[in-house]
């Protein structure tokens, strides 16, 4: 190639304001490329986040593409269907008596966003939309017990007169959702039969779907809304996942075009169960984290992702995250295993305004995305963000967005700043856009004391770890005296979550309910009958992931099979994980051996003290993954240079507005300095995809691995 370079690995984040596009080469350098999304067709801010990063390399996408052998995608597709409930027209069928699912809800779902006042008071909360109009869920006769024992038989001809109402109805899909099919799928698989015959004979193009096939998990209503969000949501944006794709082959790509599905790996886009890569971008960031925890030897991590629309939060102890197998999304409870994250309506984008009421402000939790805010007059937003607050008071140049790219006002945004929150607080528009700031970091710091403390734990036993585009703008306020063992920052902070689905697996997991009690003191030959229900529900599993692996054209002699267990006390309600480490469950030993690991495991989670085998044990869900090798980066290594920054680095001065008094503070280009440097506050570093702000009197060194380590007073 005629720059020297041969791309290897491309990965790519559209998040809800920026595309980040991190790109990989043979020897393990790196680029990061930024572009504002484009929501209506996402490939458009993925070619231009791609052709940004291969800038940096002189190259352009047709030299680039060719060589690349892995891509992966992670989106906002179908979660932005979701949100704008713009999807394909669904029905429903369900066990009789089961019609009002979507309108009712559950309790849980129902004050799902809501802070705890508004819980109490019925005049401050509201259902959500329903995900399907009552008139398109028809209930059928019949029930399967909790045993998987016909209770009553399927009435055949109210099942086919519920379909044909459907039909009639013009659905493009039909959902069947039956209350125990996780346990027998004779009476889902049956209706599937009756429906497909009767499209056929209308001549009609109308996909079924089974909850069995699909998600076979107890809690019936979880799964039904996850069932239509995959065929109303998910299937749909499949179309436009693969005009990403064919985007890649225009342009002499030859990879496939993997996506960061919720449990951590990486999946087709051809896989069946899609609506599992409804949420990836933040994952891509906890796998990112978990993959350098394991480089740079660090046992408990806190990440934190601060975008342009929300700042996402995920903890990682000894090693290891938890996985949900009931998250919620969106206001939506579902039945797909999620790497566990917290997200808070507060990014760089969000919206600052004056309570009328109570005259406070208040920030978010709606953004302005990829608007940015009232300094980009292209964007037509005219409500101040916090990106409007970090350009007034100098933290932002608005010369140097996305590298100059985006040209921002910054007196735009201190008349709005002025016009709407400093006169009616009747303070000085600099006092008010600090106070902004101050009031956005003291929020996200107790995000964070909260989830730490929460699990039980202290700032000090962990490394913070802060990325996003905003990442690097705000850890100094957030990590001020918190006492974080360390605090991290990476050169490539802004395109971190695209570099964490770059580390991922390129794996399926599939996840079954089971509910297998194990009695206290049951003697192991009577433990081999409960082994073989685990290795028949595996052997299920595994047949699944064959399947899909076998779209990407990987051979089962390829994949690596690993059985993991969710585990709770008998009588308890929470479950754990436990990852047996096997292909099979061999016998009462392997399950034994299980058993101890989760109790190792629940002594970790919550207290030595607290565990109670006396209990009993049950066995809620078997889970089989598969994986296979695909290439990852390498960790960046530089030679170290002296403590001072190079003079090519520094940038001049710029007056700074913090806490009451006009600063100066030192200017440096990121890209100039040096492993070794160390940079003292007050200091701003800049970036084309982002700005790293070290507060007065805070220091912060750059490695060998080019990760800045903040020490903050």
């Amino acid at each position: 190639m005629q720059s020297g370079r041969e791309p290897r690995i491309i990965a790519i984040d559209a998040g809800g304001t920026m595309t980040d596009t991190f790109i990989i080469d043979r020897n393990g350098e790196f680029v990061v490329g930024k572009a504002q999304t484009t929501p209506e067709d996402e490939s458009l801010g993925f070619m231009n986040s791609s052709k940004d990063a291969l800038s940096y390399w002189g190259m352009d996408v047709k030299e680039a593409f060719p060589a690349i052998v892995t891509g992966i995608y992670s989106g906002t597709t179908i979660i932005n269907r979701l949100l704008q409930r713009k999807g394909r027209k669904v029905g429903v069928i369900v066990s009789k008596g089961m019609e009002d699912y979507f309108r009712l809800e559950r309790g849980e779902q129902t004050y799902l966003g809501y802070s705890y006042s508004d819980r109490l008071h019925v005049c401050t909360h509201q259902h959500n939309p329903p995900l399907v109009p009552r008139n398109l869920v028809k209930g059928v006769p019949e029930r399967i017990d909790c045993f998987g024992d016909v209770a009553i038989p399927l009435q055949k001809e109210e099942a086919k007169k519920a379909i044909l109402e459907l039909l009639d109805e013009g659905v493009e899909a039909v959902c069947v959702n039956l209350l125990f099919s996780y346990r027998n799928p004779t009476h889902e698989l049956q209706i599937k039969e009756m429906a497909q015959e009767l499209i056929r004979e209308r001549g009609l193009d109308v996909e079924v779907y089974t909850s069995s096939e699909y998600y076979p998990m107890r809690c019936d209503f979880p799964r039904a809304n996850t069932l239509v969000i995959e065929a109303a949501y998910a299937e749909p944006s499949r179309v436009h996942m693969r005009n990403i794709d064919a985007r890649v082959k225009e342009e002499g790509g030859k990879f496939d075009l993997r996506i960061m599905a919720s449990h951590g790996g990486t999946i087709s886009l051809e896989a069946k169960d899609l609506a599992r890569t409804l949420i990836s971008g933040p994952i891509g960031g906890v796998i990112g984290a978990r993959w350098l925890m394991d480089k740079l030897d660090i046992e408990n991590a806190f990440c934190t992702d601060i975008g342009g629309t929300s700042f996402d939060l995920a903890i990682i102890t000894s090693k290891e995250y938890d996985i949900k197998p009931y998250p919620d999304i969106a206001r939506t409870l579902l039945a797909i295993p999620l790497v566990e994250t917290d997200s808070v309506g507060a990014g760089t984008g969000s919206f600052i305004r004056i309570n009328p009421t109570s005259g406070r402000i208040e920030i978010g939790p709606d953004s302005a995305g990829y608007l940015i805010g009232t300094s980009w007059p292209e964007g037509g937003v005219d409500t101040p963000t916090i990106n409007d607050c970090d350009v007034a008071l100098g933290l932002i140049n608005p010369d140097y967005f996305l590298g100059g790219e985006i040209k921002l006002d910054k007196e735009r945004a201190i008349a709005e700043i002025e016009r709407q929150i400093a006169k009616p607080l009747g303070i000085g528009v600099y006092e008010a856009a600090s106070g902004v700031v101050e009031l956005f970091e003291e929020t996200l710091k107790n995000e964070v004391f909260a989830r730490i403390l929460g699990k039980g734990y202290a700032p000090l036993n962990y490394t913070l770890l802060s990325y996003g585009g905003g990442g690097p703008l705000h850890v100094g306020g957030i990590s001020e005296k918190m006492g974080f063992e360390d605090v991290l920052v990476p050169t490539w902070a802004a395109g971190f979550s695209a570099f964490g689905c770059a580390c991922s697996d390129f794996e399926y997991r599939f996840d079954a309910s089971l509910d297998l009690p194990i009695l206290p003191g049951l003697p192991d030959d009577a433990k081999e009958g409960l082994v073989a229900m685990i290795n028949a529900k595996c052997a299920s599993l595994r047949e699944r992931l064959i399947t899909e692996f076998s779209k990407s054209g990987v051979d089962e002699s390829k994949i690596s099979f690993t059985v993991y267990l969710r585990m709770q006390y008998l009588g308890q309600l929470r479950d754990l994980e436990v990852n047996t480490g096997k292909e099979w469950i061999s016998g009462a030993k392997d399950l034994n051996e299980a058993i101890d690991a989760f109790e190792e495991l629940y002594s970790k989670v919550y207290a030595r003290a607290a565990r109670s085998p006396e209990l009993g044990h049950l066995i809620t869900h078997v889970i089989m993954a598969g994986k296979t090798d695909v290439e990852k980066p390498n960790i960046p290594l530089e030679p170290l240079s002296g403590e001072d920054p190079p003079s090519e680095a520094a940038k001049g001065t710029r007056k700074v507005y913090r806490k009451g008094q006009w600063l100066e503070a030192s200017l440096y280009e990121m890209g100039l300095l040096k492993a070794g440097n160390t940079i003292k506050g007050l200091s701003i570093i800049e970036s084309p995809s982002t700005t790293f702000v070290v507060p007065p009197g805070a220091s912060a060194y750059l490695n060998e691995h080019l990760i800045f380590h903040l020490k903050t007073q």
